[in-house]
């Protein structure tokens, strides 16, 4: 399988949900076997203020999960103790710059909302640890924040997101999600935005809505789908997405957290497998807090997993046309294939 890839001719190929080419260079892939990460030391748990019984060493708690626990919490969600964004300054756009006066750049203040979710209260506990049932309720806790955040007029967009091990952006090794909630719109949800519009007006539907015709099917459950993009940024990149039209995440119910639960944990246990764990990110792309009603028909929310197994370089920071030497049908047949102990 390996020389037939190689054998190949390169393709650039456009993701069409995020307007955006992709370049696969099969001359440039090893074997997918080889695709296998280094081995991640876990660092020392005895220093680690995640962990139950050292809750005061953190920030501030938002909620826990049971609401009313004590010593038998399941689930944290504090405030950042090194937030990237401050939820104690008026958020602000600011005038005349003393840096640049006169020069027409914007700058606004850095207000926002920077939140933490320890996952477990066991420091050797991982996210595909857990059964479908208690992941779902970490995806629950999620909902609960990112509608605690709507209530704040300024917050235009909530970025959910997971690094696991360090070289994917991870500074603890308990396992832990972020939230970030912005005051913008980022460009690359806008730029999303438009893409999916763009299909929407092409082929008159959703373009995450027909997805068995243009993506590599994974697996699925009851409300998901899992698949390898057509175009896949990232060797086995996958997407988890709602089978039924849905713009926004916040929107999930309980049996459908379980389910996404459950299909998350299986997605995450054949990348660890076939992979040799490696150090991934996990985001969850939904629609801004205030988007109009003009986008519910095209737009779409998901969940894309990145292993992390190849660097980024000077060609892709340039052009943001990426450089992917496994193609995504063969990386969907692996993870496809891949056989679970039970």
């Amino acid at each position: 399988m390996a020389s037939q890839n190689q054998n190949r001719s390169p393709e650039i190929r456009k993701d069409a949900v995020n307007n955006r080419w992709v370049i696969f260079s099969p001359a440039r892939s090893r074997r997918p076997s080889d695709f296998r990460s280094k081995s991640n030391s876990n660092s020392d748990q005895s220093e680690c203020p995640f962990c139950l019984g050292r809750e005061h060493e953190c920030a501030p708690e938002i909620f826990r999960v049971p609401p009313d626990s004590t010593s038998d919490w399941k689930i944290r969600v504090i405030e950042n103790l090194y937030p990237a964004l401050s939820r104690d300054i008026e958020p602000c756009r600011i005038q005349n710059s003393n840096i640049f006066p006169n020069s027409g750049e914007v700058a606004i203040s850095g207000f926002g909302f920077h939140d933490v979710v320890i996952e477990s209260p066991v420091h050797s506990v991982q996210l595909s640890d857990l059964a479908p049932v208690e992941i779902g309720e970490i995806l629950l806790a999620y909902k609960r924040r990112i509608e605690q955040l709507r209530c704040h007029d300024s917050i235009k967009y909530v970025q959910v997101f997971k690094n696991h091990g360090a070289s994917a952006g991870a500074s603890m090794s308990h396992s832990h999600s972020q939230i970030m909630s912005l005051p913008v719109v980022p460009p690359a949800v806008s730029a999303r935005l438009d893409s999916m519009k763009e299909h929407f007006d092409e082929a008159g539907k959703c373009s995450l809505c027909d997805i068995r015709s243009t993506h590599f099917f994974v697996d699925e459950s009851t409300h998901f789908v899992s698949i390898v993009p057509f175009a896949a940024t990232f060797p086995f990149e996958i997407w988890i997405i709602p089978l039924a039209h849905s713009p926004h995440f916040h929107k999930i119910d309980a049996e459908k957290a379980a389910d996404l639960g459950g299909l998350l944990k299986l997605m995450l246990r054949k990348i660890c497998l076939q992979l040799n764990n490696p150090p991934f990110n996990f985001m969850i792309h939904t629609s801004p807090l205030q988007g109009s009603p003009s986008e519910v028909p095209y737009a779409h929310w998901f969940l894309q997993i990145v292993p992390q197994l190849i660097g980024v370089g000077g060609f892709e920071i340039g052009t943001g046309c990426y450089i992917n030497p496994v193609f995504p049908e063969e990386a969907a047949k692996i993870l496809k294939e891949v056989c679970l102990p039970r």
